[in-house]
């Protein structure tokens, strides 16, 4: 039996204080209620960073700086496998987000992160901000 990958970006967005930026998945997506790294799938053929603008402004109806690739994760869930890559963004000037198309943002510091529900494929992430801290904006 094959199992599907998604191919998945996602947006570490940092602000000047070097807060992180998350969102809570809506009650009627598949695990509602987590929190997650905004972002989303890529479709077919499309880059990923235009992967990651497309779905920034569709759910936070802003634009964004993108950086380099902050890391890549991989996560086994029962029905498919996510492949994540996680750009350090900034919110382009001007910008303000606002949830669209999620139930609610936050800002957070790195070690506060952990004290919400945070989607699996995610949770590494949340882990190595904790000890780390939050990157360099781009």
């Amino acid at each position: 039996m094959s199992v599907k990958t998604k191919l998945v970006a996602a947006a570490l967005i940092v602000d000047s204080g070097g807060r992180i930026l998350l969102s809570r998945r809506r009650g009627d997506q598949p695990m509602g209620g987590y929190w997650e790294f905004p972002g989303g799938k890529l479709e077919e053929g499309e880059a990923p960073i235009d992967a990651l603008r497309r779905e920034i402004a569709e759910e936070l109806e802003c634009a964004l700086v993108v950086g380099p690739v902050y890391d890549i994760l991989f996560h086994r869930y029962p029905q498919f496998d996510v492949l994540m890559m996680v750009y350090t963004c900034a919110l382009a000037a001007g910008a303000s987000p606002a949830p669209v198309g999620v139930a609610e943002l936050r800002w957070l510091a790195p070690a506060e992160l952990g004290s919400l529900e945070i989607l699996p494929a995610d949770a590494p992430l949340v882990t190595r901000l904790a000890r780390e801290g939050a990157p360099a904006l781009p």
